[in-house]
């Protein structure tokens, strides 16, 4: 069978266009003793995906002439290892491919929960970042005032949900109007500020009139700075994702006058990624499956079919296109 691949042809010096990708087709792999053969049902779309372009983070930089890297969710077909069988899935970085050879020792068969795509979403990173994320970083209290960007995205729109779960006011921060109802009218969010209309800062006092106690942010920039000047005293910055400045030049200062906000205000802020709480994947899995079942948290999910259709998949992700967890179809 043929392997076809996208190849990140060329590393982007400005913004994310098609025409860094090509498509190319090779043969299909072969394990050998200790590995496995994938078959990728699923490829992840993440913000994340542009970042690795840019440099080292906690992972090597992407280069030129190579497969694109990104998490897929993947049918095993051949096993050379004992603990995986032909029909097992797994999560794991196959690259944008149709077949990936995997080191064996470094997966695991994931449970049999349905639909298979909530394994990507609300049973996976996504869903693991943002309880984490909130719980363990953010540590909010019933009755406080939660505001979480990129509130319509994969992590965001669960994020809040979560607050929503364990007691809290919750601010979502979007981009356009439709995006906002939706957070409120279906996610159940208190408010919704559209940072598409200008004067966030302003807009975000008037949601928040006391302050912003947990702020979860996946964006960085101009919607971190005016958050972090909201902030109520002893409030607490997740620091999860910084996408407003993946794709495009870096803007030409940080905020000022932090140092001296934090010390007054006595905020903490707190980066992560994901894989630094999986000791505590189970309690969290317990708890995200048993909230979907009970209906208190609903999950968007945004399939795209054809792996083919990824590198546009990724350049509509940045720009804000998708509602929930963006995924590529492939099989």
């Amino acid at each position: 069978m043929a392997n076809r691949q996208i190849v990140l042809d060329q590393l982007p010096r400005d913004r994310l266009s098609p025409d860094h990708f090509r498509l190319t087709e090779g043969p299909t792999p072969e394990p050998a003793d200790g590995e496995v053969l994938v078959r990728t049902r699923y490829i992840s779309l993440d913000a994340a995906n542009r970042a690795w372009m840019q440099g080292a983070t906690y992972r090597s930089a992407l280069e030129a002439g190579t497969v694109m890297a990104g998490g897929a969710l993947a049918e095993v077909v051949e096993s050379r290892a004992d603990h995986l069988k032909p029909g097992d899935f797994v999560f794991s970085d196959t690259g944008w491919q149709d077949f990936a050879v995997l080191p064996a020792r470094r997966l695991a068969a994931l449970p049999d929960l349905k639909p298979l795509t909530h394994l990507l979403s609300v049973y996976g990173v996504a869903g693991l970042t943002a309880y984490h994320g909130l719980l363990e970083c953010g540590r909010p209290k019933p009755g406080e005032t939660v505001v979480v960007s990129a509130a319509a995205g994969s992590v965001g729109s669960l994020v809040g949900q979560i607050a929503k779960i364990l007691g809290c006011r919750v601010v979502g921060i979007a981009g356009g109007a439709a995006k906002c109802a939706w957070l409120k009218d279906e996610l159940g969010f208190d408010e919704a500020v559209d940072y598409k209309a200008g004067e966030t800062r302003r807009a975000l006092r008037a949601a928040c009139p006391d302050g912003i106690d947990v702020y979860f942010d996946n964006v960085g920039g101009e919607i971190f700075e005016a958050c972090l000047f909201n902030m109520a005293n002893h409030g607490r910055i997740a620091c999860c994702g910084a996408v407003s400045s993946y794709d495009g030049p870096a803007p030409p200062h940080g905020p000022r006058g932090v140092p001296g906000l934090i010390v007054t205000r006595r905020l903490k802020l707190e980066g992560f990624v994901v894989s630094d709480f999986a000791d505590k994947n189970p309690k969290a899995l317990s708890d995200l499956t048993s909230w979907v079942a009970d209906g208190r948290l609903k999950v968007q999910e945004d399939i795209i079919d054809g792996l083919e259709n990824a590198p546009a998949a990724l350049i509509g992700l940045l720009a804000g296109e998708n509602r929930g967890k963006r995924m590529i179809r492939v099989a």
